[in-house]
């Protein structure tokens, strides 16, 4: 055989199988079809009350009455109760404002998916959903994405709407201060030290640097984008701009003050001249007593036993020869 034949006989034998494989049926096998029905428990009880209040009517706040007269009466002391703000959920269609209509509640009462139940059956976001729905303005409006929206939180865990303890707000405590206790249990211990924000006095709340429903700033704090801005807002002596800046305040405050309260003078973090000496190590003045046998007399702790005895301007110096930030 010779090679023309070899090659034509071989190219032919190709042709027939491709053309043996196309004309083959092949059987694919088939993707199982996506479940349609509810994941979880959740999902279904979710999935039940939408179909059956889809369907359901108002029936009116004396029907509600009927049988809630002692989850209704507390209502009507609340800014929800009263009627006379068109803004309020009394104004609107009473408690069917929040819980949805009644109808199919009123035909079942023993079925909890007829109604809008806020307890723990019901997911925190759809929860929460039913309160945004009206509390879409200011300082709610940073509540998507927040770290208590990301950590799950309804709102029920603050607030109580037929059951609030304090007369504002709506709150579950007494005060913002025991209310925020019962999770940020440190920082509130913070406050019980010697030098601390005046909280326990009434002068000032956690509201009133933080903001729990969001904002643009770390920590939920209430103004500004990074620490300094929020400090500065009440401490303008302190903004500058300086001639000479101190770089660990211009870094950030917390450098070297603890905003909730320490044992320390004006809230340091650490007492002077240690705290100095956590960035200020072995220069003009040394950082310790003794050196080998002989004992350092520039030693700052010697000399007065704190910096800022000379070096007072401490957040910064406009003064030209104020590089070193002295009187």
């Amino acid at each position: 055989m010779t090679r023309s034949r070899f090659f034509a006989l071989a190219f032919a034998l190709l042709f027939v199988l491709a053309f043996a494989i196309g004309t083959t049926p092949v059987e694919t096998a088939q993707a199982p079809a996506p479940a349609t029905g509810p994941r979880t428990a959740r999902d279904a009880a979710l999935a039940a009350r939408q179909s059956k209040q889809l369907t359901a009517t108002f029936v009116g706040a004396d029907t509600c009455l009927a049988c809630h007269d002692d989850k209704a009466k507390p209502l009507e002391r609340t800014p929800h109760g009263k009627s006379a703000d068109p803004r309020t959920p009394a104004a609107a269609e009473g408690c069917e404002t929040c819980h949805g209509p009644g109808s199919a509640h009123i035909e079942d009462p023993s079925d909890p998916a007829t109604i809008k139940r806020f307890d723990k059956t019901m997911a925190p976001r759809n929860a929460n959903e039913t309160c945004l729905s009206c509390h879409t303005k200011a300082p709610i409006t940073l509540w998507k994405g927040s770290a208590h929206d990301a950590r799950n939180l309804p709102c029920g865990t603050c607030h109580s709407v037929h059951a609030a303890v304090a007369p504002e707000f709506l709150l579950r405590k007494t005060s913002e201060l025991e209310l925020c206790a019962s999770c940020h249990r440190l920082q509130v211990t913070k406050v019980q030290r010697v030098s601390h924000m005046p909280l326990i006095e009434g002068k000032m709340t956690c509201s009133s640097c933080h903001n729990p429903h969001g904002s643009t700033n770390v920590r939920l704090l209430r103004v500004g984008n990074w620490i300094n801005e929020s400090c500065l807002y009440c401490h303008t002596e302190k903004r500058g701009p300086f001639l000479f800046e101190h770089a660990a305040g211009r870094e950030s405050c917390v450098s070297c003050h603890d905003p909730h309260g320490t044992n320390t003078h004006a809230m340091l973090v650490a007492r002077p001249p240690m705290l100095c000496q956590r960035c200020h190590i072995g220069t003009r003045h040394p950082s310790t007593i003794y050196d080998n046998t002989a004992v350092q007399a520039r030693s700052n702790r010697i000399i007065g036993r704190s910096c800022v005895n000379c070096h007072q301007n401490i957040h910064g110096s406009n003064h030209p020869s104020g590089q070193t930030l002295v009187r």
